[in-house]
């Protein structure tokens, strides 16, 4: 019995080697991004790549993982609870993903929220990418969907994504999580109900992709 036993006994071994190989970067660490690398590295992620610039500040706390060391650098903090997590502390933006190599991941997730970096992103790891819409001003998890960022509904997040993917010419297609709740204010407020669920969909399409991938780089 390991800290793996129960994530072997789910996937069974072949699977849940294929996951101790996997290499998956994570863009963003914030109320999505945060429970979603929990989630990888607790189920046995061989290689996690975290980037994000932001420190924690108390605001952080209402859904934040790990957010009480506030003040402290995001990407550092996880990078203390799990060994096996290489932490990036630089901002994402367009120009840095022109200059990062992709190469090597076998996935890569988007939970950022800046448009010009997550179009970028979409360009740059086509093939490999997950991505999360607006989680803010929600309060319904079961509202939370999964499908094509060409097929989303009441994500006003989405829609803007979907025009500026266009207006880029990308013309692939990648999952995306939702939500298909109407917002409830105007202000980015945030609910843990919500914003986490959203990660930990975004950690089950990972751990699906990954197990039942042929060939992992």
């Amino acid at each position: 019995m390991d800290r793996f036993t129960r994530a072997r006994w789910l996937l069974g071994d072949e699977k849940f080697a294929k996951l101790q190989k996997a290499k998956i970067l994570v863009c963003g660490v914030g109320g999505v991004g945060g429970i979603c690398v929990d989630a990888l590295a607790r189920s046995g992620v061989g290689q996690i790549t975290i980037i994000d610039k932001d420190t924690f500040d108390v605001t952080n706390q209402n859904r934040q993982i790990y957010s009480e060391a506030v003040g402290a650098v995001k990407v550092s903090e996880f990078a203390k609870i799990y060994p096996n997590i290489t932490p990036i502390c630089e901002l994402i933006t367009p120009e840095f993903v022109a200059n990062f190599d992709f190469s090597e991941f076998d996935l890569v997730i988007d939970a950022i929220d800046d448009m010009a970096a997550k179009v970028a992103l979409a360009n740059a790891a086509h093939g490999k990418l997950i991505s999360s819409m607006g989680g803010a001003k929600r309060l319904d998890p079961t509202k939370i969907c999964v499908a094509s960022v060409w097929k989303t509904c009441n994500d006003p997040l989405a829609r803007k994504f979907r025009y500026e993917l266009r207006k880029s010419g990308f013309k692939g297609d990648f999952k995306v999580v939702f939500s298909t709740e109407e917002p409830n204010c105007k202000e980015l407020g945030s609910f843990m109900g919500v914003t986490a669920v959203f990660g930990l969909n975004l950690a089950s399409l990972a751990i699906k992709k990954i197990t039942t991938t042929s060939n992992l780089s």
